[in-house]
């Protein structure tokens, strides 16, 4: 790699218009994260247990001064149907989405979108009662 190619990688922006094809070792369950198989230019999160760095203030500008481990705690999906994961910073409670991979574990998927549903914030046994005094038929 050249000079002026390695002073315009670190570029303000450089990562928003390049594809990253680093390789990194995940910070929170250490296996090797390669970029083939994500479907898309850019790697931001382990394929593995779904973990991401806080790097960017904005996607792609590496601005962040924390750079810790952000933790997958949801998914949703976006309006043309593809799902993106929620993570959360560990150090400042930042939030951030980030698209799905394509060989992103779907059982950890699948793991984090039942959470809700597995952990209601009340108990299930008083549904019945719950739905009534909220004015709802069951």
């Amino acid at each position: 790699m050249n000079r002026e190619h390695k002073r315009q990688k670190y570029e303000k922006g450089y990562y928003k218009t390049h594809p990253c094809t680093d390789s990194f070792t995940c910070k929170a369950c250490g296996r090797l994260v390669v970029s083939d198989g994500a479907g898309s230019g850019h790697r931001n999160h382990c394929p593995n247990c779904l973990s991401s760095l806080h790097l960017d203030n904005e996607p792609g500008d590496r601005a962040s001064d924390c750079g810790s481990v952000m933790d997958a705690v949801a998914v949703w999906v976006r309006k043309n149907g593809e799902w993106a994961v929620i993570h959360r910073c560990r150090r400042c409670g930042a939030l951030s989405s980030n698209r799905v991979a394509a060989d992103d574990n779907p059982m950890k998927l699948m793991s984090i979108a039942m959470k809700p549903l597995c952990l209601p914030p009340f108990p299930l046994e008083r549904i019945e009662e719950l739905t009534e005094l909220m004015g709802g038929t069951i």
